[in-house]
């Protein structure tokens, strides 16, 4: 505001100071200290202040100032006129003071958020050690599934909406990449194969029984459940005839297990030159058999064994 008062000022000043250069170009007037009128003929204060608030309001429109000099007078003084041409071009080039304009509120970047996705693996799903995997990719993104000593490169990349099989060895943890972010996924190792045997007939619960009885017939089921059971290698030992392997509805491993121990009367009393100290707390003869399973990866084993039981050869 102060600003503006004080243009204001400058302009009327230069108005004024034009006004009386023009009178006394056009009269030739001497400058003094004497009254140039007298004071019935000077404008009324009125009359300026009037001038004044016209000046005012003109310059506060934008309105540029000129005065011309009539080109009919007479008698002229040329350098005033060239002083006072100065001063209008002086005057026209002056620009209206300029509006403060309020600069508008610092606004801050707009960060956009990450899209947090959900993991495309599920945590029903389940990676074991020295087997082979398969993860199902159910995200919208592609993910990959890395060593977490390695993350330079992938042990799989499973596209979107699709599964891939692939192996692990003996990773503690894997790491899980999809989008922008990463999981940590656990990895367990397998547990051990598990051998059940059954007794598969009643015959050896008799007081008499008969190694050729045992010999037709299937005296045992052995069942191998594993979470892997391809990888199993199975050995057995022992006077028995298996056949098998076979799978169960659960994806056991069946064997049927027959004695084998002697084809003739002769061979079975060679048996029992040999091992006829084997007996139970009823005086039965006993031979043992015995089932290993061997994971080929990761070297998990187990065994198990059974007992056949009989009193003669055959009736």
């Amino acid at each position: 505001m102060v600003r503006k008062n004080r243009d204001s000022k400058f302009i009327i000043y230069q108005v004024l100071y034009i006004f009386v250069i023009t009178v006394l170009a056009l009269k030739g007037a001497d400058l003094n200290l004497k009254e140039v009128i007298s004071k019935d003929k000077a404008v009324s204060k009125s009359v300026r202040d009037s001038l004044m608030v016209v000046i005012d309001s003109l310059y506060a429109h934008g309105s540029k100032f000129e005065i011309k000099v009539d080109p009919n007078v007479v008698e002229e003084n040329t350098a005033l006129k060239e002083k006072l041409a100065a001063l209008n071009t002086q005057l026209a080039n002056i620009k209206p003071p300029e509006k403060e304009i309020t600069p508008p509120p610092e606004q801050k970047p707009v960060v956009k958020e990450q899209t947090i996705l959900q993991s495309p693996i599920s945590v029903t799903q389940t990676f074991l050690q020295n087997t082979w995997n398969v993860a199902n990719n159910t995200g919208s993104v592609p993910a990959s599934i890395f060593d977490s000593k390695n993350l330079s490169t992938p042990i799989v990349v499973i596209p979107a909406g699709q599964s891939k099989k692939f192996n692990l060895e003996n990773q503690n943890t894997v790491i899980l990449k999809f989008g922008n972010q990463q999981q940590i996924i656990n990895v367990y190792p397998m547990q051990p194969p598990v051998i059940k045997i059954d007794r598969a007939t009643t015959k050896m619960d008799a007081s008499t029984i008969y190694v050729q009885d045992l010999q037709r017939i299937t005296d045992f089921n052995v069942a191998i459940k594993y979470q892997r059971p391809e990888q199993l290698k199975v050995t057995y030992s022992g006077p028995i005839s298996v056949s098998g392997p076979y799978k169960d509805n659960n994806g056991n491993l069946i064997y049927n297990v027959s004695l084998k121990l002697a084809a003739t009367n002769q061979r079975f009393q060679d048996w029992l030159d040999r091992y006829g100290n084997l007996r139970d707390s009823n005086g039965r003869y006993k031979a043992n058999f015995f089932f290993t399973a061997v994971d080929e990866k990761s070297k998990a084993h187990v065994i198990v064994g059974d007992s056949f039981y009989f009193t003669d050869f055959d009736k």
